[in-house]
C-alpha cells in the first residue's frame, strides 16, 4: 500500500536521496544537509501549529511503500510564499510605442521583476522515484495535495500557484539564464539556482536588472524558452491545467519557466472532493479509482483505492487494511476524489 503522510526527522536519508536523484532545476530540494533538515523540522512544526491565518508554514509530505517501508516520493504545499523571504518573478508585459507623425506603431514585450505572488499558496516539491512512475501513482501524489487544501483551506493563501521547471539541458544549463549570467550575475545557473534554494537571495536584489527588460533584445534562444517547460515537467503541467491552473504571464527569473495559478476554491479537485462516513468491512467490488484522505492535519494520510461510491449515499466501506493505513475508524469521515 502506498501512503502519503507528513515527513518526519527519520526520513532525512530518504529525502537526501530524492534531492540527489531530482537533479538540477529542482530548487526546492537542494543537496544540502542543513537545509533539508531545516525543511523537515519546519514541516513537523507546521503540521502541529495553531494558526489564525497562513504565514510561512510549509507542509512537506512523503509517499511511503508500506510493504518495504521505503520512501519513494515527495510533495508539498507552501502556505503563503514571500512572507519571510522575497519571492521573485518576472512579469511579462507589453509596452506600446506609437507615432502618428511617422505612422508607426510597435508593441514590445517586457520582463519586469516583481513580487506579485506574495501571500499565495504554492504546490511544490513534487517528485516520484522512477520505479514508481506507473499506474496512477503520479496522479495520486500530485492531486493528494488538493485534498489537504480542501480540508484545511484557512491554512493557505486564497490563490494557489505552481512554478514549472523551465528549459535546461542535461548539464543543467538554461538558455534563458545565459544572458543574465553574462550581463548581470556572473555566476552559472546551477550555482544561482542552488543559492536560491538555500534561501540566500540577497544577490538577486543586488544584481538583477532593476528596469524592465525588452524581450526583443534577448538572444533568440532565450526568447524561445520564455514560458516553456522542461520536457520532464510537461505531464505535471497537464495535470495542473486539468485542475484549472492557468498561465498569467509570470515566469521564473532564472530559467524562464511558467508559473501557473488558480483560486483555491476554483481548483477542480477541491470542488469535486466529498466527505463520506466510513464503515469498516468487506469492500464491495468496484471498478473506479479514488484518491482518499483522512480529515486530520498532524496525522494526515492519503492513498488510492478502488471504491464503490454512490451519489445518493454519504458513506463508504473500507477494508480494515485501508482504514488502518488512513488512521480512521468506524463512523469517522474521509475525503474522496475520483481519480
Amino acid at each position: 500500500m502506498l501512503i502519503i503522510r507528513p515527513i518526519r526527522a527519520s526520513d532525512y536519508d530518504a529525502l537526501y536521496s530524492i534531492a540527489v536523484e531530482s537533479g538540477h532545476g529542482f530548487t526546492s530540494l537542494p543537496v544540502n544537509e542543513e537545509l533539508l533538515r531545516s525543511k523537515i523540522a519546519r514541516a513537523e512544526a507546521s503540521f502541529t501549529k495553531q494558526i489564525d491565518k497562513p504565514f510561512d508554514e510549509g507542509y512537506l509530505m512523503v509517499l511511503e511503500d508500506t510493504k518495504t517501508n521505503e520512501v519513494v516520493g515527495t510533495c508539498g504545499v507552501e502556505a503563503a510564499v514571500g512572507m519571510q523571504d522575497a519571492f521573485y518573478h518576472y512579469r511579462l508585459g507589453t509596452e506600446v510605442y506609437h507615432s502618428s507623425q511617422i505612422a508607426v506603431r510597435n508593441e514590445v514585450e517586457t520582463l519586469t521583476l516583481c513580487h506579485d505572488y506574495t501571500g499565495a499558496a504554492e504546490v511544490c516539491t513534487l517528485f516520484l522515484k522512477e520505479a514508481y512512475r506507473k499506474g496512477h501513482n503520479g496522479r495520486m501524489l500530485s492531486r493528494s495535495r488538493f485534498l489537504l487544501l480542501a480540508q484545511h483551506p484557512h491554512r493557505f493563501g486564497e490563490t494557489v500557484i505552481a512554478e514549472m521547471r523551465g528549459v535546461s539541458d542535461e548539464h543543467g544549463d538554461s538558455p534563458f539564464y545565459e544572458w543574465l549570467q553574462y550581463h548581470f550575475l556572473g555566476i552559472d545557473f546551477v550555482e544561482a539556482d542552488y543559492l536560491s534554494g538555500l534561501g540566500k537571495k540577497a544577490f538577486m536584489a543586488e544584481m538583477m536588472p532593476r528596469n524592465p527588460v525588452y524581450v526583443c533584445m534577448l538572444p533568440k534562444k532565450a526568447q524561445k524558452v520564455i514560458g516553456e517547460v522542461h520536457k520532464n515537467t510537461k505531464p505535471a503541467l497537464r495535470l495542473l491545467q486539468a485542475e484549472g491552473f492557468k498561465f498569467r504571464n509570470y515566469v521564473d527569473i532564472f530559467d524562464g519557466g511558467p508559473t501557473v495559478e488558480c483560486a483555491l476554491s476554483d481548483i477542480r479537485s477541491v470542488k469535486k472532493s466529498r466527505l463520506l462516513t466510513v464503515s469498516i468491512g468487506r469492500m464491495p467490488h468496484a471498478d473506479h479509482h479514488f484518491i482518499i484522505s483522512n480529515t486530520s492535519l498532524a496525522d494526515y494520510r492519503a492513498s488510492a483505492a478502488k471504491l464503490l461510491v454512490s451519489d445518493e449515499h454519504d458513506n463508504v466501506v473500507l477494508s480494515p487494511e485501508i482504514a488502518a493505513g488512513l488512521l480512521v475508524g468506524e463512523g469517522e469521515q474521509i475525503r474522496v476524489l475520483a481519480m
